[in-house]
C-alpha cells in the first residue's frame, strides 16, 4: 500500500511539473511568439536576414520594393533614388527600419492562425509617401546635398521626405573608393538621423517665447543700426534695418532686433520655451526615432544667448522634429505625430492602419494664430506669394553659419493655410548660400506637385 501511495505521489509531482510546463509555454508563447516569427533569421518569413514577403507600395499603389522578389525597386531610376533612404539597399548599409518594425503585420501573423502569408504573397504595406513628391524632390534638390520634406499637419502623414546624396540601389557606386567626398553622408537618412544649426527658422521659436512672455512686445519697436555690441563681441545683421515693428523685424529677419528680444527674455526662458515646444525631443515612429535637438542658452554669456535666440551658437535641431513643430503652429497649437506607413493589408484583412495621434497641445490656439499672422506677412512682404500659386503660405527663411570655409546652410520652413492643402514643409540645403534664394525654388516646386496629388484625390 506504502509503494502504491509512493508511485501515486511522484506521479502527482510529474503531472503537476507538466502542467506548469505547459502554463510556461503557453505564457511564454502568448507573450512572446510575435518576436519567434519576426525576428531575423526566422525560416517563416525571413531569407537568412532579410524580409522575403510583402509588396511595398507609395500612398497610390505605385509599386516600391517587392520584398518576395530577392528585392525587386521599381522600374524608375530616379524613384529609386528617391526613395532609398526609406527602403534601404540589399548590402544592408541603408537599413530599413519601416520594413522590420511591421514584420509580423506583413506576413499576417496572429497566435491562432500562426503565419498565413508564406514567401510568395504576403502583406501589401501602403506608405503616406508619394512617388511623384519623391521624385520632383530628387530633381528640385539637382546636386545640393541636405534633405526636404513634406507633411500633413492634420493626419501626421509624411507625404514627401528625401535626403540627399543618394544613389540607386540596382547600381551602387564605389562609395568605399570615394577621394572627392562625393558620396559622404550616403547613408544616412539626414530626415531623421541628422542635425542641423538652424539658422533664422529658430526665430519662430524665439518669437513664439517673446509674444508669450512678454505683455507688450507687439508694441515696442526694434532700431537696428547693423550691429549690436557686447563688450568686446557682438551680433551682426546682414544691413542697417532702421527702426523696425516687431512683424517688420521678423520679415527682415534683424539679428539686432530678436539680440534685443533675447535680452528682454533671458537664457533660461528661451530653454523653457524650447521644452515647451519640443522642438528638442527626439520623436518615435514607423521604427524610427529621430535625433534630438540642442539648445545650451541658460547659462551662456549675454552674447551667446543672443546667437541661441538667432538661431546660433550651439543650436541644433532635427528636420523631421522641427517639421512637426511647424505643423503645430499650422494646427493651432497640436502636433500631429508624423508616420510613414499608412496601411498593411494581407489579402482582404488589415493588420495595421496608422493612427492619426496627436501630441500634447504646446502652445494655446491664440498664439499659435499669431505666429501664422506673422509668417504670413513674411511671404505677402518678401518670399512672394507668386512663388506658391494657389497657395496661402507661412514661411520663414534661415541662413545657417556652420564654420571654416563652407558656404552657409540655406533653410526653409512653413506650412500652407488653405483648408484642402494642410501642408507643413522644410528644406536643409547645406553648403549652399542664402535661404530665400536657394530654397524656394525648391519647396515652390514640390508644393505644387503635392497639390496636384490632393486635388486629383491621392
Amino acid at each position: 500500500m506504502n509503494r502504491i501511495m509512493g508511485r501515486a505521489r511522484i506521479m502527482l509531482v510529474l503531472i503537476l511539473v507538466l502542467a506548469l510546463g505547459m502554463v510556461f509555454f503557453l505564457g511564454e508563447y502568448a507573450l512572446r511568439s510575435n518576436e519567434w516569427v519576426q525576428s531575423p533569421g526566422s525560416p517563416h518569413i525571413f531569407e537568412g536576414h532579410t524580409l522575403a514577403t510583402g509588396l511595398i507600395t507609395d500612398r497610390e499603389g505605385v509599386p516600391l520594393l517587392d520584398l518576395r522578389d530577392k528585392h525587386t525597386y521599381s522600374e524608375s531610376e530616379p524613384l529609386r533614388k528617391a526613395m532609398l533612404h526609406w527602403l534601404g539597399d540589399r548590402q544592408g548599409n541603408i537599413r530599413a527600419p519601416i520594413i522590420s518594425a511591421y514584420a509580423m503585420e506583413i506576413a499576417g501573423y496572429d497566435p491562432v492562425n500562426g503565419v498565413y502569408a508564406y514567401g510568395n504573397t504576403g502583406g501589401r504595406v501602403n506608405l503616406s509617401l508619394s512617388a511623384k513628391a519623391q521624385t520632383a524632390a530628387l530633381k528640385a534638390m539637382g546636386n545640393y546635398r541636405g534633405t526636404v520634406a513634406v507633411y500633413n499637419y492634420k493626419t501626421g502623414e509624411i507625404i514627401c521626405a528625401v535626403t540627399t546624396p543618394t544613389y540607386d540601389p540596382d547600381n551602387v557606386p564605389d562609395i568605399a573608393g570615394d577621394t572627392e567626398g562625393k558620396w559622404a553622408g550616403a547613408y544616412v537618412n539626414r530626415f531623421i538621423q541628422s542635425t542641423y544649426t538652424p539658422g533664422s527658422i529658430y526665430k519662430i521659436v524665439t518669437m513664439a517665447a517673446a509674444l508669450d512672455a512678454i505683455s507688450d512686445i507687439e508694441s515696442q519697436t526694434f532700431t537696428c543700426t547693423g550691429t549690436t555690441a557686447y563688450g568686446n563681441d557682438k551680433v551682426t545683421c546682414t544691413k542697417a534695418h532702421g527702426k523696425q515693428t516687431l512683424k517688420e523685424a521678423f520679415s527682415n529677419s534683424c539679428n539686432c532686433a530678436f539680440a534685443a528680444i533675447a535680452g528682454q527674455l533671458g537664457g533660461e526662458t528661451l530653454e523653457r520655451y524650447a521644452r515647451q515646444f519640443r522642438v528638442n525631443e527626439s520623436i518615435s515612429f514607423d521604427g524610427l526615432k529621430t535625433a534630438e535637438g540642442n539648445l545650451e542658452a541658460a547659462n551662456a554669456a549675454d552674447v551667446m544667448v543672443a546667437w541661441s535666440a538667432i538661431g546660433q551658437h550651439k543650436d541644433l535641431i532635427n528636420p523631421c522634429a522641427f517639421l512637426t513643430f511647424v505643423g503645430a503652429v499650422a494646427n493651432d497649437g497640436v502636433p500631429m505625430l508624423p508616420h510613414v506607413v499608412n496601411r498593411i493589408a494581407v489579402g482582404s484583412k488589415t493588420t495595421y492602419q496608422a493612427p492619426q495621434t496627436p501630441g500634447g497641445r504646446i502652445m494655446s490656439s491664440e498664439l499659435a494664430k499669431k505666429l501664422q499672422e506673422y509668417m504670413r506677412y513674411n511671404t505677402e512682404s518678401y518670399y512672394g506669394d507668386e512663388n506658391f500659386p494657389g497657395l496661402s503660405v507661412c514661411a520663414k527663411s534661415g541662413t545657417a553659419q556652420v564654420g571654416g570655409n563652407k558656404k552657409p546652410n540655406a533653410m526653409f520652413t512653413g506650412f500652407v493655410t488653405n483648408e484642402e492643402y494642410p501642408l507643413a514643409f522644410i528644406a536643409c540645403v547645406e553648403d549652399s548660400g542664402y535661404g530665400r534664394p536657394t530654397c524656394v525654388p525648391i519647396i515652390s516646386k514640390i508644393l505644387q506637385v503635392c497639390k496636384a496629388e490632393m486635388d486629383a484625390g491621392a
